[in-house]
């Protein structure tokens, strides 16, 4: 790993690991792009999730079964890293293998720049961590797995964050007691630096595992009920709340309304929608200044040959909306340079 990367990565895995210090509490949003990425950062959130299921379903069109593999997800995390400054929990569903594959899939994803990474303790082909029919590997293997995760990754940056997931709860074979029990093993046997509790039905779940886990805990809501709110889960003293599809799904929801709108009506959907758009006090996204097509120009400037560069005064582009939206109110600190 080059020095300047390596030292930039180890600084985001260094800010994730402030974020699991006991009685601080993190909401973290997901979604399978890095522009999804990009804008959770300048919203104001202090970390972000690449989940594999949107990684399947948004770029190859595929169940969440365990379907895409190792390489797909480390140009992804790559990506994602490149273009954010705060860390990135990446889903590595099952290591891609036993304890052989787990070690240089952990390589590999470290290499990548990313701030952390989950393996989980389904039997492979994995379920979907929403969905029926997940049956777990037993203990040793999985605490067998974690361990080569912990070894694999010292060997290049110890700060790099092994979060090891229980999908217990819901499980065939498998209830509550037993996947605190899990959760326990995969600390203090695993060395996990991080659980991921998934599927947890109740506030009182949380609270006993917060309390019974010597480690901190991540947790997603499964229950009957609404999702609790931010102050009711941080009473519990868990860690970090994942949405980990949430950008993702809204922005598939807001494509299907819109679409159907434009096939039913057609231009009179589109002018409606860019109506909706403007009355939004969130207002719309500078994709040019989040992306930083800036910086093309300085570029073009700096390094061509005057015969070269860009006629950017006299040629034009197009307008891509026609009601004009007040700017968007997320944080808009400067982008740090990437190396």
């Amino acid at each position: 790993m080059a020095r300047g990367k390596g030292d930039e990565a180890t600084k985001k895995r260094l800010q994730f690991r402030k974020l699991l210090k006991p009685g601080t509490f993190t909401p973290m949003p997901g979604g399978f792009s890095p522009f999804y990425a990009m804008l959770a950062e300048q919203i104001g959130f202090k970390t972000f999730f690449l989940p594999g299921s949107q990684l399947s379903h948004f770029l190859y069109g595929v169940p969440d079964n365990g379907i895409i593999g190792l390489r797909d997800m480390v140009d992804h995390c790559r990506h994602m890293a490149a273009h954010t400054n705060i860390p990135i929990l990446v889903d590595a569903d099952t290591g891609y293998g036993n304890a052989v594959n787990v070690h240089f899939a952990v390589q590999e994803i470290v290499r990548s720049g990313v701030a952390a990474m989950q393996i989980e303790d389904q039997e492979a082909p994995k379920k979907s961590g929403t969905a029926a029919g997940r049956r777990l590997i037993s203990v040793d293997e999985a605490v067998g797995k974690i361990r080569a995760a912990v070894a694999a990754r010292d060997e290049i940056d110890p700060s790099f964050v092994i979060c090891a997931r229980c999908d217990g709860i819901g499980a065939e074979g498998s209830d509550f007691n037993d996947t605190l029990k899990r959760c326990i093993a995969y600390v203090k046997d695993g060395g996990a630096d991080l659980i991921w509790l998934n599927s947890i039905q109740s506030l009182a779940q949380a609270r006993r595992a917060a309390k019974e886990i010597p480690g901190p805990v991540l947790v997603i809501w499964g229950g009957e009920t609404a999702p609790p709110s931010w102050a009711e889960y941080a009473r519990t003293g868990i860690n970090i709340a994942l949405y980990p599809v949430m950008a993702a799904v809204a922005g598939l929801q807001a494509s299907w309304e819109v679409m159907s709108d434009f096939h039913a009506r057609g231009q009179a959907a589109i002018v409606d929608w860019e109506r909706r758009v403007a009355k939004n006090p969130y207002g719309r996204p500078d994709i040019k200044k989040i992306i930083g097509y800036d910086k093309i120009v300085a570029i073009e400037k700096k390094y061509l040959p005057a015969a070269s560069q860009r006629d950017y005064k006299t040629t034009s582009g197009h307008k891509t909306h026609y009601i004009e939206a007040p700017a968007a109110k997320g944080k808009t600190k400067a982008k740090k340079k990437t190396k």
